[in-house]
C-alpha cells in the first residue's frame, strides 16, 4: 500500500479516515495538524504544518482532511501549499460509493461513504463529496467545493469553484450556480444563482 500522511485533525478527518482505510490502497502514516495534539483512532499526530517540508522527504501522498464550512479559504490554502511542496494527491473514493467509469474526477478530492456519481460528471480538484450525496448524470461540479450530506444534484447542473452545498439541498436540473456562493442546508434550488450568492 502507498503510505499517506493526513493534513488535519478535526471531524471531518475522523471521517476520511474511514474511508481511507475502506479502500485499503493507502496505508495512513500520521496526521499534520496544529491544534489538535492527541492521536486520531490509532493514528498519531506527527507534525505541524510547519514540518511538512521536512515530511515530504520521506512522503510523497497527502490528502487534504480540513472540513469546510462555507468558506474554502482554509482548504485552498491547504491544497496549493502542498502543490508548491509537491507532494501527490490523489482522489479517494469510498469503497462504498458508486462513481460511473464515464465520470472524471480530479485531484485531492474526496468521494465519502455511500455517495452516488452518475455518468458524464466531472468533478474539480480539492473537492469534498459527502456522504449519500447524489450527483446526477451530466454535472458540473468545480474546484474546492463541498457538497454536504445527503444533497441532491439533479442532472446538467453546473456548481462554481469554491461553493459550499448544505446539508439535504435539493437543486434542479440544468440550474447554474456560481462561484464562492454558500447555500444553508435544506434549500430547495429551482433558479439560477450568480457568484457569490449567499442563501441563509
Amino acid at each position: 500500500m502507498k503510505k499517506i500522511i493526513l493534513i488535519g485533525g478535526g471531524g471531518h478527518a475522523v471521517s476520511c479516515i474511514e474511508v481511507i482505510e475502506s479502500i485499503k490502497s493507502f496505508e495512513i502514516i500520521g496526521i499534520i495538524c496544529t491544534k489538535v495534539k492527541k492521536n486520531i483512532h490509532s493514528y498519531k499526530i506527527i507534525g505541524e504544518d510547519k514540518d511538512l517540508n521536512k515530511i515530504k522527504k520521506n512522503y510523497k501522498f497527502a490528502i487534504n482532511c480540513v472540513g469546510q464550512i462555507k468558506s474554502p479559504e482554509k482548504r485552498i490554502k491547504i491544497y496549493k501549499k502542498l502543490k508548491k511542496l509537491r507532494f501527490i494527491l490523489p482522489k479517494i473514493i469510498s469503497s462504498t460509493a458508486y462513481v460511473s467509469k464515464k465520470s472524471t474526477i480530479e485531484e485531492g478530492s474526496i468521494i465519502m461513504n455511500f455517495a452516488f456519481i452518475n455518468a458524464n460528471v466531472k468533478i474539480g480538484k480539492n473537492s469534498i463529496i459527502n456522504t449519500r450525496a447524489t450527483i446526477e448524470h451530466d454535472v458540473r461540479i468545480g474546484s474546492h467545493c463541498h457538497i454536504s450530506t445527503g444533497v441532491i444534484v439533479n442532472g446538467g447542473t453546473s456548481i462554481g469553484d469554491g461553493t459550499f452545498i448544505g446539508s439535504g439541498t435539493i437543486i434542479n436540473e440544468n440550474i447554474s450556480i456560481g462561484k464562492n456562493c454558500i447555500i444553508k442546508s435544506n434549500s430547495r434550488i429551482n433558479k439560477n444563482l450568480k457568484s457569490n450568492t449567499i442563501l441563509k
